[in-house]
């Protein structure tokens, strides 16, 4: 500051800054799923045919509640539910996460990956963090309903899994 306040006094151009800082932006992809989330609520996580996953990123405090809701039959995704505190990039990547796993059977979904969920909201790398707790959501979800499965079914094997 010094320096800078002498040069101006001693008539010394100063180099003029050679680069602009823009406001950081995000997609409209974001904007929509953090104006208009898809799929914010809850189920009964009792329910044997809810599977539950609960995951947070410590470092940024961002934690995502995911549920997911199995038809007996089928072994489809009939239904999924959100509650996410944290960032718009969370709560964009949680209310996309539920609208992909709709109509898909627990296999289909686990191969959804963050990088999906990022390159469809268009997430800068500082907000990667946000796509990942959602694929990790959707994961420890299918991992609860198939537990629940395995203990209804009466295989101690899966339920221990």
């Amino acid at each position: 500051m010094l320096r800078m306040v002498s040069k101006k006094l001693l008539g010394i151009p100063s180099p003029s800054p050679t680069l602009l800082t823009l406001p950081r932006l995000y997609h409209q992809n974001v904007i929509d799923h953090y104006n208009n989330p898809r799929n914010v609520g809850s189920f009964d996580k009792n329910d044997p045919n809810v599977g539950t996953g609960l995951v947070g990123a410590p470092a940024c405090g961002d934690v995502m509640k995911l549920q997911i809701k199995i038809d007996e039959d089928s072994g489809k995704i009939v239904d999924a539910c959100f509650k996410t505190f944290g960032c718009g990039s969370a709560i964009a990547s949680s209310s996309v996460a539920t609208e992909w796993v709709k109509g898909k059977s627990m296999d289909e979904v686990l191969t959804i990956k963050n990088t999906e969920i990022a390159k469809h909201l268009s997430l800068p790398p500082v907000k990667l963090h946000c796509s990942m707790l959602a694929e990790d959501a959707i994961k420890a979800a299918v991992k609860d309903a198939e537990a629940k499965r395995g203990k209804m079914n009466g295989n101690s094997k899966a339920a221990d899994a």
